[in-house]
């Protein structure tokens, strides 16, 4: 695989030393190691190993690998790996991408307190989008849900547009064909919404 004109790493050796001075007191110590890790990957600064041919003495160094599971150089292949497996789970169906995003204020708290606050992320957007699909008003089927959170907020939702019932492919399109639904609205966005901000505000 050839080398990309530009890296993960190339803009933390110019940039990095300046971001992190900026940002003094923001930044976790988890998060200075990956980018550590990052700049140091396959250089000098980690050693390596020479290769020699016997023939005609051609020298190679190796550098060697940083590993950190971040570093796009040592997880690339792993990452496309993981993106395959991914796509062999998914149904043969159409599927709708919806995000559930926090306020700046609580997207402040959850980039210091990811694990409890994606916990409670994902229990409102999941029993939002499922108690709504439930609802004879609106879809009137149980839904599949695959949740995935972002940085500060939940960054992938594929929802099924098909849900898991013996009325399977056919029952979205006679939704839509009674005026049930516009074309390519999966659930009505103001209803999600207020469902979701007090099923997250009770929690």
């Amino acid at each position: 695989m050839p080398r990309p004109a530009l890296e993960v790493a190339d803009i933390f050796h110019r940039h990095g030393a300046a971001w992190r001075k900026a940002n003094a007191g923001h930044v976790s110590l988890g998060q200075l190691k990956v980018m550590s890790a990052i700049e140091s990957c396959r250089t000098a600064a980690l050693g390596g190993h020479v290769a020699r041919c016997e023939k005609c003495e051609h020298t190679q160094i190796s550098y060697n690998s940083c590993r950190n599971r971040h570093c796009p150089k040592c997880q690339g292949a792993a990452a496309k790996d993981w993106l395959a497996s991914r796509e062999a789970d998914l149904l043969p169906v159409p599927y709708f991408h919806l995000v559930f995003t926090l306020p700046a204020p609580i997207g402040n708290i959850a980039y210091y307190n990811k694990a409890v606050v994606y916990d409670l992320l994902f229990k409102a957007s999941a029993e939002t989008l499922t108690t709504i699909a439930a609802d004879p008003r609106h879809l009137g089927a149980r839904i599949g849900i695959n949740l995935r959170a972002a940085q500060l907020g939940l960054g992938h939702d594929p929802s099924p547009a098909r849900p898991h019932d013996r009325a399977g492919r056919r029952h979205l399109a006679r939704r839509r064909a009674l005026g049930g639904l516009p074309p390519r609205l999966f659930l009505p966005v103001r209803v999600l919404s207020r469902l979701f901000r007090r099923l997250f505000l009770r929690s």
